[in-house]
């Protein structure tokens, strides 16, 4: 059976990125606006209504705007990029490994997680399960990415100003991603999220520190690289990495595109301090990527038909 997918946003970078790892699959058949009718509420009403799938790649008002497009009654079926379905009610997250891939398959309204959250969640949701990690403590979250995760204008900027080094940003706090990982990890307070971006075209690190002699009921490192290795035990996207023999991590501007992700559980030689790290494409098992695993489970394929592994 040939399914109908249509993406709302298909021009923007997570779109086109999605439309490349669906583009020659015979599973699926591409639903396409061209020009003005792109833009066109009608046109994007039939075409939403039309689809067996819909993945919407728009900010967040334009995707709830998508949303409320749907008649009732429709058998559409969305799978939302944006951040406007994260943490809503009535609707699944996107992350397979963690809420099941039976729950993700049977869903007919999935949010995709933010790129950040990805790393974030995979690393503490298992460990807080666990017993681990405590759910009651002020975790601190640093991450950066490479600039195409914040789309076409800071893809440009980076790209015509190459004495930009490192920007930090949302240092007001409160980053929109930050609900959605306390939400998925099931933690009581909000974690204290500093993100950043370097001038590399994809790629992202994430890092938690633990400072675990202060921490109650905190378990130790290897128990914890145990667990992961256990819970993303069936996963081909999700993997522990080897610890590297020369002590350092690299995030190269020549990655190539990579739909996995890589786990690592850094320890001091006492055991009173760890570093929790996650390496993964930001456009990858960070947006798109993450996006087509789930529309495969929804569709009833493997989930890593398309991806790049």
């Amino acid at each position: 059976m040939i399914r109908t997918v249509f993406i709302d946003g298909a021009a923007g970078t997570t779109g086109l990125e999605i439309g490349g790892r669906l583009a020659g699959r015979s599973e699926f058949s591409l639903v396409v606006l061209e020009g003005d009718r792109r833009k066109d509420p009608a046109a994007r009403a039939e075409a939403l209504n039309g689809s067996d799938f819909a993945i919407l790649c728009l900010p967040d008002d334009a995707a709830r705007e998508a949303v409320s497009l749907i008649e009732p009654g429709s058998e559409v079926r969305v799978i939302d990029a944006s951040t406007a379905h994260r943490t809503a009610p009535g609707w699944v997250y996107g992350f397979p490994e963690i809420v099941g891939r039976d729950t993700l398959a049977s869903a007919r309204r999935v949010s995709n997680p933010g790129c950040y959250s990805t790393g974030f969640i995979a690393l503490v949701a298992p460990l807080v399960r666990a017993g681990l990690l405590p759910a009651d403590w002020p975790y601190t979250c640093n991450a950066v990415s490479g600039y195409s995760g914040g789309g076409k204008a800071l893809i440009a900027r980076f790209e015509e100003d190459s004495d930009i080094a490192w920007r930090g940003y949302a240092l007001a706090l409160g980053h929109k991603h930050v609900p959605e990982m306390q939400q998925r990890c099931g933690l009581s307070i909000p974690p204290l999220f500093s993100p950043a971006v370097v001038p590399a075209h994809r790629g992202m690190v994430t890092e938690i520190p633990l400072p675990l002699t202060a921490m109650p009921n905190a378990g130790a490192t290897e128990a914890m690289r145990e667990a992961l290795t256990e819970f993303y035990a069936g996963s081909e996207i999700v993997r522990m990495g080897t610890p590297p023999d020369d002590g350092e991590l690299l995030l190269r501007k020549s990655r190539r595109p990579s739909d996995a992700m890589e786990l690592h559980v850094f320890a001091s030689p006492d055991g009173s301090q760890a570093r929790l790290v996650a390496v993964l494409d930001n456009l990858g098992k960070g947006a798109s990527g993450a996006a087509v695993q789930s529309l495969n489970l929804m569709a009833g394929l493997d989930e890593t038909a398309g991806l790049r592994l």
